[in-house]
């Protein structure tokens, strides 16, 4: 007996063809575009169309991190670095979604301390750097507080508006079911909120390193800002700018972490 075997695949439309060869080539100029601006730019210095004491060529720039990386300055530059923004990064979640928390599932809550924090969130960051100095000195405090500060205002107002859109009708169900408070805002709140909450940590941990740059320009005497600070007073602009790379890479990386936490946590939602 004799089987004859039945082609089952269909051919995509030609003009999903073309949609998909388009997205292939939109994707290939997105990761080209990167190193052409690269290879432009290292170009341009060679010709000396850029002058050097202004902007180094990629490759002095590498050869200057080289050089960093390899003496261990590097290492321990982040390392500093990194453990301000941790500590302050968690005193900013402990706090803006705690208040974000109270805010959102108190009116009275609201009514006292909303107004404040729009307040406060009005002044300059930045622009309170002499005044943590004044209060706290030179070392640590002012660094970190400065991070934290930068921290706090994304997660609270995300956590409060993320409560303030929770459906009533859920809330009222699960007080029918018998949940207390503390069960309502552990089962349903919290979960419900978190992945707004997420959305707010990728934009406080974003405040977080551009608050670093600036809070370790504050007499340092370790961390990526020193190292900047020393090279600028070397005139190594090639470190500076490697400091910067530097800066920015870790604050990818830690994006692309939360990122990674937020996807899997929604991984229920439908797309």
């Amino acid at each position: 007996m004799s089987t004859t075997e039945v082609d089952t695949s269909t051919p995509l439309p030609a003009g999903a063809v073309r949609e998909q060869r388009r997205r292939r080539v939109l994707g290939a100029v997105r990761i080209a575009s990167p190193f052409a601006v690269l290879a432009l730019w290292q170009l341009f210095s060679a010709l000396g169309a850029i002058p050097q004491d202004k902007l180094p060529a990629p490759s002095l720039i590498a050869e200057a991190g080289w050089g960093v990386l390899t003496s261990g300055e590097l290492t321990a530059a982040i390392g500093a670095s990194a453990q301000r923004v941790a500590i302050g990064l968690v005193l900013g979640v402990l706090i803006g979604v705690g208040l974000g928390l109270l805010v959102g599932l108190s009116r009275i809550g609201d009514a006292i301390i909303d107004p404040n924090m729009q307040a406060v969130r009005a002044l300059p960051l930045f622009g309170l750097i002499p005044l943590f100095i004044l209060w706290f000195g030179i070392g640590e405090q002012p660094k970190i507080l400065l991070v934290t500060l930068g921290a706090i205002f994304p997660l609270y107002l995300n956590t409060s508006a993320a409560i303030r859109q929770i459906d009533p009708k859920l809330v009222e169900n699960a007080r029918v079911l018998g949940f207390s408070r503390i069960q309502t805002i552990r089962e349903l709140i919290i979960p419900s909120a978190t992945p707004q909450i997420l959305v707010g940590l990728r934009q406080s941990l974003a405040i977080a390193w551009l608050s670093l740059i600036v809070a370790e320009q504050i007499a340092a005497s370790s961390g990526l800002g020193y190292l900047i600070n020393n090279a600028r007073d070397f005139l190594r602009t090639d470190v500076v700018f490697f400091g910067l790379i530097v800066y920015a890479a870790l604050g990818l990386i830690t994006d692309a972490i939360v990122r990674a936490l937020e996807q899997y946590t929604t991984r229920y939602q439908v797309r």
